[in-house]
């Protein structure tokens, strides 16, 4: 049985945003990773970017966490300030990743 539900993914969103001003949008979505299993899905949009980056478990049962990029039809291109600020919802997207594997580490150790 997966134990990273939508519902206790958005119970670590919830304790993570505080952590970021609000500055970045994150959704939980659920993941069917096979036959009743829900593995959750995190969706991190960018308001510098016309990609969204998803998080998600490398594997059941494992802590570790990777970032997917979608590709883009179109180039992006911004002036130095955004890219600072992209790099800022960057900066923000990898945080969220490590407070995801530090609370997957966590629940996969008390279990």
């Amino acid at each position: 049985m997966p134990f990273r539900t939508k519902e206790l993914l958005e119970e670590w969103v919830a304790e993570f945003e505080p952590e970021t001003g609000g500055t970045i949008d994150i959704d939980v979505l659920r993941h069917d990773d096979g036959p009743g299993s829900d593995t959750g899905l995190i969706v991190v949009r960018l308001g510098r970017a016309t990609t969204d980056v998803y998080l998600q478990p490398v594997r059941a049962g494992e802590a570790c966490w990777e970032v997917h990029f979608n590709a883009r039809e179109e180039h992006l291109v911004l002036d130095p300030a955004g890219v600072a600020e992209l790099a800022r919802e960057l900066d923000k997207a990898v945080a969220l990743c490590d407070f995801l594997a530090r609370k997957s580490a966590d629940h996969i150790a008390s279990h």
